[in-house]
């Protein structure tokens, strides 16, 4: 299957030619990050403009890379939800039109599902399932059991706060430029984090769920104090880290323990925290199980990844390119596309 993907679920225009689901021909991204930064956030109406402007050049540029024509594709594969809903919109058009222009096969993905596929890309071999997955982003933190690609579903998630908004609420009281996520990590290398004990949220008994807006809380009330006043920010950004890993890797851990998993996948942006992927990977390490972590371009909102999930899919997932509309409240709980 040679696929292309199209990735508008937010504010990166991605695009990518992948073949096979794992074989990644060419992978573009525009980061729109200096268009919101001055507003601390995501602006939706930026970012579906700029969607406009560059998506038809995103493609174009995908399949040159690959040295691909549009009529040697096998199909089109679009995140169709969940999202933004006008930058959803801007990429699912253009699906759309390629897709019943060139007679092509399109591929309603979902955002979430294509997240977990990135740890597919470029692996060696294919994991064997049941596959546990953590999937850590700005809008989600959730655990995934999986049982095959179209049969999964969520065993824990994040009552509030997902780990990524967590740290970008943080990285803004310390007073770093979003998206606060990199910056935190960045500034966490310098400090020191077992500076403070903040709080780790312990779930109720038999539950995997979780929850961050307690620390992101503990976190502003301490810089509040005379203590935090003082206190370096690069130690206040490795405690906060520290507590947000120890949650997500206690998670997986009370997960792991419930089921012979053949393997364990981390994904999301988050997935690109270093402190995280190093406890995920010395926990693999010390337990047996095999871990998975995708490369650094494939943790945050990619093209290739939806592609990945596609392929695995399949027909259940090809939809009437008439008929498609994005979904910016697409439930994770698999269905399909309705052919």
């Amino acid at each position: 299957m040679l696929l292309l993907g199209i990735e508008t679920s937010c504010d990166d225009t991605a695009t990518a030619v992948d073949r096979d689901g794992r074989f990644v021909l060419s992978n573009v991204s525009t980061n729109q990050d200096a268009f919101h930064a001055k507003y601390g956030g995501i602006v939706p109406e930026i970012a579906s403009r700029r969607h406009v402007e560059l998506l038809s050049a995103a493609v174009e540029d995908a399949l040159e890379r690959a040295s691909v024509r549009l009529d040697e594709l096998d199909g089109i594969a679009v995140t169709a939800g969940p999202g933004l809903v006008g930058s959803l919109a801007v990429g699912v058009a253009s699906a759309k039109a390629l897709a019943f222009a060139a007679g092509k096969p399109l591929y309603a993905v979902n955002h979430l599902h294509g997240h977990i596929f990135a740890g597919f890309l470029e692996a060696a071999a294919e994991p064997e399932y049941p596959l546990l997955a953590l999937l850590v982003s700005g809008g989600h933190s959730q655990l995934v059991h999986l049982d095959g690609p179209t049969r999964m579903h969520v065993i824990g998630r994040t009552h509030d706060d997902a780990a990524g908004e967590a740290f970008d609420k943080t990285a803004r009281l310390l007073g770093l430029p979003f998206p606060g996520g990199p910056q935190i990590d960045r500034l966490s290398a310098t400090g020191d984090a077992h500076a403070f004990d903040f709080p780790r949220h312990r779930p109720e008994r038999g539950s995997l769920d979780m929850s961050f807006s307690g620390l992101k809380t503990s976190v502003k009330y301490f810089l509040d104090t005379p203590a935090g006043a003082a206190a370096r920010a690069a130690d206040v950004a490795a405690s906060f880290q520290a507590a947000v890993v120890d949650v997500l890797m206690d998670r997986v851990e009370r997960a792991a323990a419930r089921a012979p998993y053949a393997a364990v996948v981390l994904s999301g942006g988050v997935a690109a925290n270093s402190a995280l992927q190093a406890a995920f990977i010395k926990w693999g390490a010390r337990s047996g199980v095999p871990t998975i972590v995708p490369p650094p371009r494939y943790c945050t909102d990619n093209a290739a990844m939806i592609a990945a999930a596609a392929d695995r899919q399949g027909s259940t997932l090809r939809v009437d390119p008439k008929r498609l509309s994005a979904d910016p409240n697409l439930p994770f709980s698999f269905s399909t596309g309705g052919l």
